[in-house]
């Protein structure tokens, strides 16, 4: 049996890009899985979200534990404080654009 190790960049490279796309409402507990992918249909998701003005965050580390959640599910309490940091870093960008 063969075994390959791939780092990251190598796996990205090999079976293409990895995506999951999160809703947030203010309102609910906590962001929402709305959409995921690999390959093809990642780079499909990521190139909606670009058409759209959507904004994306690079994470591979987040993709791998929401990868392979179904869709609708809420994100488990042990990611919060990593997509707290992202929806901050969101809301940031969006506030420095809608003042220019």
């Amino acid at each position: 049996m063969n075994f390959r190790f791939f780092n990251q960049k190598q796996k990205k490279e090999i079976g293409g890009p990895s995506v999951a796309a999160l809703r947030y409402d203010p309102n609910s507990d906590a962001p929402v899985v709305i959409a995921q992918g690999k390959g093809h249909l990642a780079r499909k998701i990521i190139e909606m979200a670009k058409e759209k003005n959507i904004p994306i965050q690079e994470d591979p580390l987040l993709v791998e534990n929401l990868i392979d959640m179904d869709l609708g599910d809420t994100i488990p309490p042990q990611l919060y404080l990593v997509v707290a940091e992202i929806l901050l870093m969101i809301e940031e960008m969006e506030g420095t654009q809608n003042k220019s």
